[in-house]
């Protein structure tokens, strides 16, 4: 059994791992090693994939400045998240701000470190990437879709880092990529629309609260429908594999989104929209196997 102070550790160790949202950490990563293997270099031998340090590096500097951005990003949000999520925020709470800001500031000191190993280059994106997560918390987050529109391409972002370093121009990857960045758009809609008690009573000027839950919805229905367009590009004229079921299913899962977006109006309904578009998102780093079925059993067997 544990002790009270050894209790205490582990509750603030699941403090942090909340503030950091681990778990989205975990699945960024994978997703970034997936598409290295199955898209962005198929024709490299799995050994060369996984085994490639500076690829390793760039991964782990990736989750580094996120978590870092989770960081700063729950240190602005503090008094928002009480109304809008006060059982995480409860827990978010068992760590003190200065210890949140102090890993913050370990955490972005390492990442630019571990970048140095790979380029100067890789430095100065690193760099900009932690400047444009800290400027967008302090000051876009509160401007209508700009807002969105930055969390969502700063969201893309550790792929595109991985997509450069492969140097893959292939035109099914940046198709992938406009679908990806449509949907994390629309979910950052939704969660506007879930988070709106909370943006009203800490001035937050989203979309809902200046112009209303209609024009949100209008504006989502709208990011749905073009994300639509690269799916069903993904379906016929790319050679996708087996990947082809998992875009006629988000097609599908889409579709029953639309309907039931203009029948929602509450947060509980809302949580179950941003949580369908969730679902589309992690299933689709998953799926990343179908790509190539025969490469997949070749490199486990």
């Amino acid at each position: 059994m544990l002790n009270r102070k050894n209790k205490l550790i582990v509750l603030k160790f699941l403090s942090l791992f909340s503030v950091v949202r681990g778990y989205n950490i975990l699945v960024i990563a994978l997703a970034q090693y997936l598409a290295s293997i199955y898209i962005l270099a198929p024709n490299l031998p799995l050994r060369k994939v996984v085994f490639d340090l500076n690829l390793f590096i760039i991964v782990l500097v990736s989750a580094m400045v996120i978590a870092s951005g989770y960081i700063i990003n729950n240190f602005y949000d503090s008094e928002k998240d009480l109304i809008n999520k006060p059982k995480k925020s409860m827990l978010d709470r068992l760590v003190s701000q200065r210890t949140k800001l102090t890993t913050y500031f370990v955490l972005n000191f390492l990442a630019v470190f571990f970048a140095s190993y790979v380029s100067f280059k890789a430095v100065l994106f690193f760099s900009s990437y932690i400047f444009g997560i800290w400027f967008y918390s302090h000051k876009l987050k509160k401007i209508p879709f700009l807002g969105n529109f930055i969390s969502s391409t700063l969201a893309i972002t550790p792929f595109f880092v991985v997509f450069v370093y492969y140097k893959n121009f292939e035109p099914v990857i940046f198709v992938h990529a406009i679908f990806l960045f449509l949907l994390i758009l629309a979910r950052e809609m939704i969660k506007d629309l879930e988070n709106i008690a909370g943006d009203l009573a800490q001035n937050y000027k989203t979309v809902p609260v200046l112009y209303g839950a209609k024009t949100s919805k209008i504006t989502i229905t709208f990011l749905i429908v073009c994300s639509l367009i690269p799916s069903l590009l993904l379906i016929y004229n790319f050679d996708v594999g087996h990947m082809h079921y998992y875009f006629k299913l988000a097609v599908l899962l889409l579709i029953i989104f639309l309907i039931f977006l203009w029948k929602s109006d509450t947060k509980k309904q809302y949580n179950t929209l941003h949580n369908i578009l969730k679902f589309v998102i992690i299933s689709g780093v998953f799926s990343i196997l179908l790509v190539d079925i025969n490469l997949v059993l070749n490199r486990i067997l």
